[in-house]
């Protein structure tokens, strides 16, 4: 009994190892020069992509599908620069965010098919630092509406024009009072 967990133990052990060994390896083969390269990798809605892949050859072309963003298919083809093929498709402008697989499948015998991710987002980080506004200070002017006082308005005439009678009425009542301190009948 013992034995046999030990080998059991030790399958699995070599089974992982070995799993670990190859990862690097399945890695390496999956990255830019067999996989598919998308230029910008985090975009908004109504955003050219440009789409490169290797993994059809140098003068090789390919049928992408990006419908997965709502943008349909599109093509690439041999690039004069650049080895491989290349693409553009745009992101619409009703894409919501998330991350989207955008697939290429070459042409040819071969048929061979490669991925890449897209992420959509609603606002890009650079571009909203970059066009963020400078904040300029706003003092309030004019005058509130809030239904209380405000009988005369704002015309300055008018205001004077009450200010006057009340100080004239309470320079009256005081005189009134004054007088009948002293016992003065009015």
């Amino acid at each position: 009994m013992r034995t046999a967990r030990q080998l059991t133990t030790a399958a699995a052990l070599a089974v992982t190892s070995a799993g670990l060994c190859a990862a690097p390896a399945t890695a390496a083969a999956a990255g830019p020069a067999g996989g598919l390269q998308v230029s910008p990798a985090t975009v908004t809605p109504g955003t050219s992509v440009t789409v490169r892949t290797t993994a059809c050859g140098v003068d090789g072309t390919a049928t992408g599908d990006a419908s997965a963003v709502g943008a349909g298919t599109f093509a690439l083809a041999p690039g004069a620069r650049a080895k491989g093929a290349s693409g553009r498709f745009k992101v619409p402008s009703s894409a919501q965010p998330g991350t989207y697989e955008i697939v290429a499948r070459c042409g040819g015998s071969g048929g061979r098919e490669v991925a890449g991710d897209l992420s959509v987002t609603l606002t890009s980080t650079a571009s909203a630092r970059a066009e963020q506004p400078v904040p300029v200070p706003v003092h309030p002017k004019g005058h509130v509406k809030t239904g209380v006082g405000g009988a005369l308005g704002p015309d300055p005439v008018k205001t004077a024009a009450g200010v006057a009678v009340l100080a004239v009425a309470a320079a009256g009542g005081t005189w009134l009072l004054h007088r009948r301190a002293r016992g003065d009948r009015i």
